[in-house]
């Protein structure tokens, strides 16, 4: 699984790479005019149109193929193995309480017990009369 994410993520990134350049050299909309009258287009390598229909159809099969990987990549990065029972099944199951082992510093202290996790506290009895309100 992660050969082909390897595999996706770089033919996305050539595909960027070359989409990125073929717009680069491609002409705007205005050269065509300074092409149709003959000033430096008859020089190209493709004639004066050629270069435009190669380069157009070009850039429109590397955005496809960009497109489809990043579709991939996105599907990939969401996918989860599908587990026994449904969402509904999972989310009825109540979760496994943790066994009541003491942690943190009181655990450390002999002659202290730490309360199991949700249970209520214990209530402290006053020491010899302490907190207790006198009387005439």
């Amino acid at each position: 699984m992660n050969v082909i994410l390897n595999l996706l993520l770089a033919v996305q990134i050539l595909t960027a790479l070359g989409m990125i350049g073929l717009i680069l050299i491609q002409h705007g909309k205005g050269a065509d005019m300074g092409a149709a009258f003959g000033s430096g287009g008859s020089g190209s390598l493709f004639g004066a149109s050629g270069s435009a229909n190669f380069l157009s159809r070009t850039t429109a099969v590397l955005a496809s193929v960009f497109f489809v990987c990043t579709l991939a990549l996105a599907y990939f990065g969401n996918y989860r193995a599908p587990e026994s029972g449904s969402v509904l099944d999972r989310a009825a199951a109540p979760a496994a309480a943790p066994a009541s082992v003491p942690a943190g510093p009181a655990a450390q202290i002999p002659g202290t017990s730490v309360p199991a996790p949700g249970s209520a506290p214990a209530p402290v009895a006053p020491a010899s009369g302490a907190g207790q309100i006198p009387t005439k």
